[in-house]
């Protein structure tokens, strides 16, 4: 059988934890970040889990992460 290709922009942009969970970054955190209050700009900071509905897809563009 042929392998799989992973999606390349995906994989840049997500991370699969031990567990088999994927992790992202906040958006809104690239620019303009001056009229962004400190709150806001503090919570973006990190990596978040990404929602349980996004997951299948994600398992299926990234088959061997």
């Amino acid at each position: 059988m042929p392998k799989l290709k992973s999606h390349r922009g995906a994989a840049k942009r997500f991370k699969k934890t031990a567990t088999g969970k994927f992790t992202r970054s906040k958006a809104f955190k690239r620019h303009i970040l001056t009229s962004k209050t400190t709150k806001s700009k503090r919570q973006m900071r990190g990596s978040h889990v990404v929602d349980k509905t996004d997951a299948p897809r994600l398992k299926r563009m990234l088959p061997y992460d």
